[in-house]
């Protein structure tokens, strides 16, 4: 079964002197492909799924219903956040710009966009509260301030950590795709 969510067009690493290699832009995707801190942590959590399918099994055969039925619950609880884990980050399209999070969804159009560039800043590391000096995409829309505004993508976060060159690469084609499709 595909998981379109889990890899970016295979077309953009083939042809890099091209910024927008897709066919159909109507389509969001996602500008790179998840990096292996968020795939590891979304295994984690299917192989964690998987033990307690297993004991909702094992439930049902020796217990009641109704336990192995709250057990199951769990599991698929789990399975869900995995995929949503694996759904967060940036997405583009001809529609407009969307920022992914694990609870969250925000959806810019183009035409609400000024600028989508890259600042030196503080960041969080792989999300938690802790602070490094690093590499920020930002996203700045009309009526907004410059200052304060959340990063897209950092280069400690989960699908970037130790891949400064995957960073440079999805903040270039999140940039050619703000180029394109953003106001003149």
């Amino acid at each position: 079964m595909p998981l379109p969510f889990l890899t970016a067009d295979r077309v953009f690493d083939a042809a890099d002197d091209v910024p927008l290699p897709h066919e159909d832009r109507d389509t969001w995707r996602r500008p790179y492909r998840p990096g292996p801190w968020r795939v590891g942590a979304a295994a984690l959590a299917l192989l964690l799924a998987s033990f307690v399918l297993f004991a909702a099994v094992i439930i049902a055969a020796t217990a009641e219903l109704t336990s192995a039925g709250l057990v199951f619950v769990l599991a698929l609880l789990v399975i869900a956040g995995a995929l949503r884990l694996l759904r967060m980050g940036v997405w583009v399209s001809a529609r407009g710009l969307r920022h992914v999070g694990f609870l969250t969804t925000r959806t810019a159009p183009w035409a609400q966009v000024v600028s989508v560039r890259t600042v030196q800043q503080p960041v969080r590391w792989l999300g938690l509260p802790r602070t490094l000096q690093g590499q920020a995409l930002l996203l700045v829309r009309r009526g907004q301030a410059a200052d304060g505004v959340p990063p897209l993508l950092t280069t400690h976060n989960a699908d970037f950590l130790g891949r400064t060159e995957a960073f440079e690469r999805a903040a270039d084609a999140v940039g050619a795709w703000a180029d394109e499709y953003g106001p003149r």
